[in-house]
């Protein structure tokens, strides 16, 4: 099997951990973690470093890639530049849970995460660094463009199309036909009825937008900003 690593040491780092093992398609090596102290151990394996030791580690594992365990979409997307800033051989791979059931003529992307109970109906589309968490459902002909998520027990009808870097919240339901603009949060068990346009934050039942929101901000409740240092490598301190 080809080493890997997981990039991020939290709840979902955990989660990711599971489908990777269960799915046994991979070696995970350890943990990259820009906020973790190197050598400290997360579920077994060990912290590596950072990202910025990537090309170090990759040459010292004999690395294949990995994949990007953050939850906030924005911030895995500009964990996700880093890494191929760092690197351009580090290849980002995908996991799906055993459990998890796709469909016909289903596409996904790289650096795809398909949690348990998943769901995924005929001929949907899923973009890169995507996350499906446990028990949501994507009917058929749906499209999730990248960067994009649905929180456990999303239930959404068929050809939704949700835009980059758009959140659907904790039990939340889409009927179907329905388009979500891109950077858009729709709130915890919200219930949606028509289309919601680009940059909003919006929940009820009926949903309603409330407000326009930035891209970057934050909508986890344990969210906390992703600070980069300027910096290439720090492999000389291993």
């Amino acid at each position: 099997m080809k080493n890997i690593v997981i990039i991020g040491s939290s709840g979902h780092g955990s989660a990711i951990l599971d489908c990777i093992e269960k799915e046994a398609k991979y070696n995970v090596i350890g943990f990259i973690d820009s906020f973790k102290k190197k050598d400290t151990l997360f579920n077994g394996y060990k912290i590596l470093g950072s990202e910025y030791d990537l090309p170090y580690l990759m040459d010292k594992y004999n690395l294949f890639g990995g994949i990007v365990a953050v939850g906030d979409n924005w911030n895995r997307q500009q964990l996700v530049r880093n890494i191929t800033k760092v690197t351009s051989t580090f290849q980002f791979i995908s996991t799906i849970h055993p459990s998890a059931i796709i469909g016909r003529n289903v596409r996904i992307g790289k650096g795809v995460a398909i949690m348990p109970g998943v769901i995924v109906n005929t001929n949907s589309m899923i973009d890169d660094h995507c996350i499906l968490n446990t028990s949501s459902s994507l009917d058929h002909d749906g499209h999730m463009q990248e960067y994009s998520s649905l929180a456990p027990r999303v239930c959404a009808g068929g050809n939704l199309s949700l835009g980059a870097f758009s959140s659907i919240g904790l039990g939340s339901y889409v009927i179907e036909n329905i388009t979500i603009g891109a950077h858009t949060v729709i709130g915890a068990g919200t219930l949606v009825l028509r289309n919601i346009g680009n940059f909003a934050v919006a929940y009820g039942n009926p949903a309603k937008e409330i407000r326009k929101r930035k891209a970057n901000e934050p909508y986890l409740s344990s969210q906390r900003p992703l600070i980069f240092p300027l910096v290439k490598s720090i492999a000389s301190n291993f």
